[in-house]
């Protein structure tokens, strides 16, 4: 009796296991086609993460961002060296405020598996050298103040288009976090009075609409150009009469 009992007991583990394994093969075989799929459906350059997918344009942003800084902090502890009252002022804060975004960059990088550079790119390194060259006091400020304006107006719109579209939440707050710092430096650095404004990009004209060169001091009326077209048809008419009445 107590042999049956035990063979009994063998039979109904064995089956149990066999269901168990069953269950587990049959749900692996279902669930890894749908995890396929799922990144099968993103678009190039994009991975998954628990945040969202991750795409070319959040990871040069995380990238941007650690650059700017890698050129700003020292550019903005030179300006407390070199330049003048107001510019000291402007470097200190950009310099320290650039300190603390590298951090959350640095931070957010580590989470994605964003690899960042360690130094600044070429252009960067030559802005640097521009301001070490440069004269103390107001030389030294036009420089800084311009080649950082610049900067900051390029950086910005990335930003906003990388806010508007990404897919991740994390970089979304990120973005708006850098959005922040760099719409506060531009309005430093313009407090300074001395931006050089022709030398920035002008905004995009939108698509579709026509070009009014009066509108930027340039450029000719079109309507003072029919009104001489006018005046020279009417004095061309009067004179080729008088000359057929002359004969």
């Amino acid at each position: 009796m107590s042999a049956r009992r035990s063979f009994s007991s063998s039979v109904h583990m064995a089956l149990v296991a066999f269901l168990g394994l069953t269950f587990t093969v049959v749900m692996g075989a279902l669930f890894v086609p749908a995890v396929a799929a799922a990144s099968d459906d993103l678009p190039p350059g994009y991975t998954n993460t628990p945040s969202g997918p991750l795409g070319p344009a959040d990871r040069d942003l995380i990238v941007r961002v650690r650059l700017a800084g890698l050129w700003e902090m020292p550019g903005g502890t030179m300006a407390e060296q070199k330049g003048t009252a107001k510019v000291k002022e402007i470097g200190a804060k950009i310099a320290n405020e650039h300190h603390d975004l590298d951090l959350e960059t640095q931070k957010i990088a580590a989470t994605l598996g964003v690899a960042l550079p360690d130094v600044p790119n070429s252009d960067q390194q030559s802005w640097l050298n521009e301001m070490n060259a440069a004269a103390p006091g107001v030389a030294f400020d036009q420089v800084f103040i311009d080649r950082l304006r610049a900067a900051h107006g390029k950086i910005f719109p990335a930003i906003a288009a990388v806010r508007s579209g990404t897919r991740n939440s994390l970089v979304r707050e990120f973005a708006a976090v850098g959005n922040a710092y760099v719409l506060r430096h531009m309005g430093y650095l313009e407090s300074s009075g001395i931006v050089t404004w022709n030398q920035l990009d002008l905004p995009p004209v939108p698509a579709g609409t026509p070009v009014d060169y009066r509108r930027n001091g340039s450029g000719v009326d079109p309507l003072v150009i029919w009104l001489v077209l006018g005046v020279a048809v009417i004095a061309g008419l009067v004179t080729t009469l008088r000359a057929v009445r002359l004969r």
